[in-house]
């Protein structure tokens, strides 16, 4: 004989598994709907972000200072631009970069500037990337005897050019670092 032990009333019989009852399912993934919602947040951030980009900024009309003014392609200031005529000599980007030094520079980025043998990047500004270089005829790179002039060459350009994120970068004659800046 078999001994059988009596169940207490408060206590729940286990089920075994001949009783016809359905066993429980496991709780449903809701991995697709959770996907779905992350595509449709990251494509709205996307439309954002083109807005933002795209949207332009606004310009301060009032003032009209020549100091720190953006230079243009013909190497005048915003808003001084002449009506084109004919075909003029055309100067190139280092004697643009030049010309607006010996205008707005000091007397040390005047000196500094000498040394700069070829402007590239500096006609094509989006305001979204722009990347200007330098080109300088010094030597020793980073930490040469020459950083400091890289520095000033640097900072003479992001007094005469405008990037809303622009980012001007010296080379000495060996095409290695001297300095780097934001305009």
């Amino acid at each position: 004989m078999s001994q059988q032990y009596p169940q207490q009333p408060d206590q729940p019989q286990p089920q075994q598994p001949g009783d016809g009852a359905p066993a429980p399912q496991p709780p449903k993934k809701r991995g697709v709907g959770k996907i779905a919602g992350l595509g449709c947040a990251g494509i709205l951030a996307l439309f954002v972000i083109a807005a933002v980009a795209t949207g332009g900024g606004g310009d301060d009309s009032a003032d009209t200072s020549n100091k720190d003014k953006a230079v243009t392609a013909e190497g005048r200031p915003e808003g001084n631009s002449p009506k084109k005529s004919g075909p003029a000599h055309e100067k190139t980007q280092a004697e643009q970069f030049r010309g607006c030094v010996a205008e707005n520079g000091t007397d040390t980025e005047k000196s500094a500037v000498e040394h700069v043998t070829k402007v590239t990047g500096a006609d094509k500004r989006n305001d979204i990337l722009d990347a200007a270089e330098v080109f300088t005829d010094f030597s020793g790179g980073l930490t040469g005897p020459h950083q400091g002039e890289g520095k000033l060459i640097a900072s003479a350009f992001t007094s005469c050019y405008e990037s809303e994120n622009g980012l001007v970068t010296v080379y000495d004659k060996d095409g290695e670092l001297l300095a780097n800046a934001n305009y």
